[in-house]
């Protein structure tokens, strides 16, 4: 399902503008993310997906649908959300978390029970989880529930609000890939929020460089916005001025190796080609 944002403008009732004059097509069946730094008005996007927020005006779309004229419930239990810190409903089991759209959508316990032990395989949990309570598990455990919930109405559209900002950086790799795994294999128009523009080039289709007031620095693909950056504030926010993703090869006693421009090692360069043996 695409998703249109039409002159969105959000005032807060002190004053503050969080979005301003916003619009764009978040394309179907693509992962789109929205970054940029703390109080940009991402998140505030995000939330208005689902009517957690309400614009002041201008009209966001679902498919040509204004989402204006659904039932602000209906349209949140069709739409998957991700938090960070997952979430989780703290006296419920992992099961009856994952179980808890469907059966508030009309689905029996039973059958929401079952499709939610397939959405624990999915998102690579293992069932014997399924009995025990979020404070029984890991962080990264908790944030795969929080995306098997999020997936448990089968939902066209999955929004994910920085939901792997809590984790430690192995477990947050681990989580990107699956990710990118489960966008793969389950086709889904995904809505996703950062502050890390290496996530954000990452999983985005289409990354979206925010700045105050939500205004668009640029907008394209990791390749598009790297290969020709549109204004100096987006050279710099995704590194370009300071060099950082300027990579040259280092030959090591153990291969070769790829080098950012402090000389930090950012990977090893693999294959039979030429390269592999300077």
């Amino acid at each position: 399902m695409a998703i249109e944002f039409r002159s969105v403008t959000k005032r807060f009732a002190d004053g503050t503008i969080a979005v301003d004059d916003f619009s764009l097509v978040l394309p179907t069946h693509k992962t789109t993310v929205f970054v940029g730094s703390s109080g940009c008005g991402k998140t505030t996007l995000l939330r208005m997906i689902n009517r957690l927020i309400e614009p002041t005006s201008g009209e966001i779309t679902i498919d040509d649908e204004p989402i204006q004229d659904r039932d602000p419930v209906q349209l949140r239990r069709g739409i998957g959300y991700v938090l960070q810190n997952a979430g989780l409903l703290p006296h419920f089991t992992v099961l009856d978390n994952v179980a808890t759209v469907p059966v508030l959508s009309g689905v029996s316990k039973k059958q929401a029970r079952a499709r939610a032990l397939e959405l624990l395989d999915i998102v690579g949990l293992d069932r014997a989880l399924a009995d025990r309570y979020p404070r029984q598990l890991s962080g990264g455990q908790q944030q795969r529930v929080g995306v098997a919930r999020g997936l448990a109405a089968d939902p066209d559209i999955l929004l994910m609000d920085e939901p792997f900002g809590a984790v430690d950086p192995i477990v947050r790799k681990e989580l990107q890939t699956e990710t990118i795994r489960l966008q793969r294999d389950l086709d889904k128009t995904v809505v996703f929020v950062t502050h890390d523009i290496d996530e954000a080039f990452l999983l985005g289709d289409q990354v979206v460089i925010l700045e105050k007031g939500a205004r668009i620095a640029q907008v394209g693909s990791p390749s598009e916005i790297m290969e020709n950056p549109a204004t100096d504030f987006v050279a710099e926010f995704v590194g370009v001025d300071r060099g950082s993703r300027a990579l040259s090869l280092k030959k090591t006693p153990h291969g070769t190796v790829l080098v950012d421009a402090a000389g930090r090692t950012q990977g090893v360069l693999t294959g039979n080609g030429p390269e592999a043996g300077l």
